[in-house]
């Protein structure tokens, strides 16, 4: 077996070991971000949820309680409940430093993906070019036959020269469909944490619009109570008149 494949690589020729390397650090990356996006477990909503739950019962301890923040959108919600909490901190601020957060977190999420699409670009290419290098070496050496030209040569030279096409393609059609998928899950995992973050900063202004309300009809029933409380002393003056 291993014989057999370094009889491949020396018909191959240059081109198929660079495609071979190009393969090895493609499965290197798919593996690494496998192992990333695994351990963070980044597109589970469970915790989030329960967090946001929490968050419109305005009770925003048990919702810090719930997040686990080493996830990239619990980390970014429990930011964000704990900002709106700073009585000192303008709004605005707060979503500009949240987005600021979100960007770097997505960034490290996507490390990597260039190279894996540069990968795929280039392996179709590259195959395509050790075979026009195999095609031209094949009518080279039917130029140098003369008369006597073997078609065994012909064909063998062609059969070389599309073998390097051949490992081009098996590189970089498994490669364009794992760069996909890893972008999708990217791509899901920056809905989820929009979604979240949107979703503490509207329903902040329900709880906001709530402690009003109670405020005000703290305040209405105090004026009540004290309304009450001098009125029988003006019926007192009244008939003590």
């Amino acid at each position: 077996m291993q014989q057999q494949i370094i009889e491949f690589l020396q018909v191959g020729g240059p081109v198929v070991w660079i495609l071979m390397v190009f393969s090895v650090v493609a499965l290197t990356i798919v593996l690494l971000k496998l192992w990333q996006l695994s351990s963070l477990r980044a597109e589970s909503r469970k915790t989030v949820d329960e967090a946001l739950s929490a968050w419109r019962l305005n009770d925003s301890e048990k919702a810090l309680a719930l997040l686990d923040e080493k996830r990239p959108v619990d980390s970014l919600v429990g930011f964000s409940i704990r900002s709106l909490l700073l009585a000192n901190v303008a709004l605005p601020l707060v979503r500009e430093e949240v987005e600021r957060l979100a960007m770097n977190r997505l960034h490290q999420l996507r490390a990597y993906f260039r190279p894996l699409e540069i990968i795929a670009t280039l392996s179709p290419l590259l195959g395509l070019l050790g075979t026009v290098l195999g095609m031209i070496t094949a009518f080279q050496q039917m130029e140098g036959a003369g008369n006597q030209v073997d078609p065994s040569v012909l064909s063998g030279g062609i059969w070389q020269a599309l073998l390097t096409t051949a490992v081009g393609l098996a590189v970089a059609i498994p490669v364009v469909s794992l760069h996909s998928w890893l972008e999708r899950k990217v791509d899901r995992i920056a809905h989820n944490i929009n979604d979240a973050v949107t979703q503490v900063f509207t329903n902040q202004h329900s709880i906001s619009r709530f402690e009003t309300t109670t405020k005000v009809s703290e305040e209405a029933s105090e004026q009540v109570e004290k309304s009450a409380v001098k009125t029988p002393k003006t019926k007192e003056a009244v008939h003590a008149a």
